[in-house]
C-alpha cells in the first residue's frame, strides 16, 4: 500500500500495490478520459508523475512511442494506464487541465 496524492485536486488516497493509476485515478474520483482502452494508443490520459517516480513501474516501449507523438510531454510524462503503482514510496501526479474533474 502507498499514498498517491493528485494534483491539482489535492486529493490523496491509498492505493494497493500493483493497481494501475488509471484505474487508482477512476476510484479516488477523477474523470480520466481514455480512448484506447488501455493500450497506450490514444494518449488521452497523460500526466506528470511529479514525485515518487521510483514507486511506479518503469516506461515500456509502447509508453515511450506514444508519448513520442504527443505535445506537450516532458521528463515526468507518463500514460496513466501503463504505468503501476509498485508501492514503495508516496506517488504524487498532476492531471493535465482537461483530465482534471
Amino acid at each position: 500500500m502507498t499514498t498517491l496524492t493528485i494534483l491539482p485536486a489535492g486529493i490523496t488516497t491509498d492505493v494497493e500495490a500493483g493497481t494501475s493509476l488509471l484505474q487508482a485515478l477512476i476510484n479516488a474520483g477523477q474523470q480520466l478520459v481514455t480512448q484506447c482502452g488501455g493500450k497506450a494508443s490514444c494518449g488521452a490520459c497523460h500526466l506528470f508523475v511529479t514525485q515518487g517516480r521510483k514507486g511506479v513501474s518503469k516506461l515500456t516501449p509502447a509508453e515511450n512511442a506514444k508519448l513520442d507523438t504527443l505535445v506537450g510531454i516532458g521528463s515526468k510524462s507518463r500514460l496513466a494506464c501503463q504505468v503501476t503503482v509498485l508501492g514503495t514510496e508516496p506517488v504524487t501526479v498532476e492531471l493535465l487541465g482537461a483530465l482534471s474533474g
